[in-house]
């Protein structure tokens, strides 16, 4: 079985559990269940969720795998999934009621997994020849899955938390500069407002322009240039051209992370939408859920966060955006 781009290969239980970190972008914490689809052999899709709290009503998995079910049937056809849940063995019940849900929709499991730290259980097999009871253990950093992921560009991060970190605020000093660097910015746009909304819009286009041609070339964008161009992102006209201008590759997400730390609290919700859909459109789901969801921490009736936040939800693909961001436009009174 292959990942999405056939650079890697997936031959056996031990590599589907070390190939999921780098599906994802990061490795799942315990509580946590992940389902990969495939299509004749090839990895089409994967998704991370919460499973219910050991204890809980069995009515919880079933909602999980309700959700499962909804985002799954998005991404037809689909001949196969595999499970991989991360923990010890009391969240098994809720796998197995996960994984007979799904079957009995029609979405026929081809392996169900259990990873405890270093070590692989089947929670359906009972032979002590293929499934030892203490499990099957793992290197996850010396697998041919791992270095050959590495080798082609692929990270695996620890966990969430380092995802989030990525885009975090800068303290210190670093957001003392910046805040000043703010203060100076709106009082430099409202006095270019006055000259009218043009003016704002030319100068926003520009800002965007250079900012991003002063990346691509390895320069690093100054404080005042940040705050000149967060402060012109709240103009929608400024932000969508952001939108098109902004490529689906590495670079522009490390941009995007970049202003989205350095930004002023009330002006992070455009930088991390922006963030969050050039992630989505390089395939990296996890990173722009996080970063849409930075943006509505910021201003939860961002709207095209909100819109951006819901196609993920739904499992939507990236193309799905131009119909989120055309809803958008069509009502310039909306963030």
């Amino acid at each position: 079985m292959s990942f999405p781009d056939n650079k890697l290969t997936v031959r056996s239980p031990a590599d589907l559990v070390a190939a999921v970190p780098y599906l994802l972008g990061f490795r799942p914490d315990d509580g946590s269940i992940v389902v990969i689809a495939s299509r004749d052999r090839r990895i089409v899709f994967a998704a991370r969720g919460d499973l219910p709290a050991p204890g809980a009503p069995a009515r919880q998995a079933l909602e999980v795998a309700a959700n499962l079910v909804t985002v799954l049937r998005r991404q037809q056809p689909i001949t196969d999934l595999m499970i991989v849940g991360y923990g010890a063995g009391h969240i098994d019940p809720a796998l197995l009621s996960v994984s007979e849900a799904l079957t009995g929709s029609g979405m026929p499991v081809l392996e169900l997994l259990r990873v405890t730290g270093t070590r692989v259980f089947n929670p359906t097999c009972v032979n002590p020849d293929c499934c030892p009871p203490q499990g099957t253990p793992f290197d996850p950093t010396a697998s041919l899955i791992a270095v050959q992921a590495t080798a082609a560009g692929q990270v695996a991060l620890p966990n969430r938390a380092a995802v989030a970190a990525r885009f975090a605020p800068v303290d210190g000093a670093a957001r003392d500069g910046m805040s000043r660097a703010t203060t100076a910015a709106v009082t430099r746009l409202t006095a270019l407002c006055a000259a009218g909304a043009a003016a704002a819009d030319e100068a926003g286009a520009l800002a965007v322009r250079d900012a991003l041609r002063k990346h691509d070339d390895s320069k690093r964008i100054t404080d005042d240039e940040v705050a000149w161009l967060t402060v012109l992102l709240r103009r929608p006209s400024v932000r969508d051209l952001a939108v098109d201008l902004t490529q689906p590759h590495d670079p522009h997400v490390t941009f995007w992370a970049d202003i989205t730390r350095r930004a002023e609290e009330a002006l992070v919700p455009a930088p991390a939408t922006l963030l969050a859909i050039t992630a989505w459109r390089c395939g990296d789901g996890a990173l722009a859920g996080m970063a849409a969801d930075r943006a509505l921490q910021a201003d939860p009736e961002y709207q095209l966060a909100r819109l951006l936040r819901q196609a993920l939800h739904a499992g939507l693909p990236p193309s799905a955006f131009e119909q989120a961001a055309d809803t958008d436009r069509a009502n310039p009174s909306d963030k």
